[in-house]
């Protein structure tokens, strides 16, 4: 005899986030730190190459990550990357602003329709301007909270590490609030 399911007992399912942004504004640095790993070292050029997946544990649950190449030469991987994320990370280097792929990575997320947590990297460079950076992101139609937007924002550095954890945290919540993982 087969058992009846409890209709209110749900399966935690880790959400899909996937990197978009301009080349070397630090996407893979961001996921190196996050998985305690090295893999741009070994990437061409410390270019990333092709979609890349890796799961995380964070909080006692977990997330999974797509990176994605940021060079122009890869447009349609970033297309897809975007396309099968459940939320979508624009990373936006402090120092840098945006830039042509991250206009590009932003023409995406539209095209989406998914969530979007916008993370300014490589705020541990002196003389950065962050109001800035958001600033140029503004008139990109991209409203981070801070700004009176609803697009949360959280400023990290891959390098140190600053900021990693409230990213993580950060996308739980993001998960919870758009349903795509049940709340506890």
């Amino acid at each position: 005899m087969a058992k009846k399911m409890d209709k209110t007992q749900t399966t935690y399912r880790p959400p899909i986030v996937s990197f978009l942004g301009h080349v070397d504004h630090g996407k893979t640095t961001i996921l190196d730190k996050i998985r305690e790993s090295s893999i741009q070292e070994d990437e061409e050029g410390g270019i990333t190459q092709c979609i890349s997946v890796y799961s995380v544990r964070h909080n006692e649950k977990d997330i999974t990550f797509v990176d994605t190449p940021g060079h122009e030469a890869f447009d349609l991987m970033r297309l897809r990357g975007g396309s099968v994320a459940d939320i979508v990370l624009l990373i936006v280097a402090a120092n840098d602003g945006v830039k042509p792929q991250t206009k590009e990575s932003i023409e995406i997320i539209k095209k989406a329709k998914k969530p979007v947590i916008v993370v300014i990297n490589k705020v541990d460079i002196s003389g950065v301007d962050i109001p800035k950076v958001k600033r140029e992101l503004a008139s990109e139609d991209i409203i981070v909270e801070s700004m009176g937007g609803d697009i949360p924002s959280v400023e990290v550095s891959g390098k140190t590490g600053k900021g990693i954890p409230d990213l993580l945290d950060m996308i739980h919540l993001v998960a919870e609030v758009s349903e795509i993982t049940p709340k506890d």
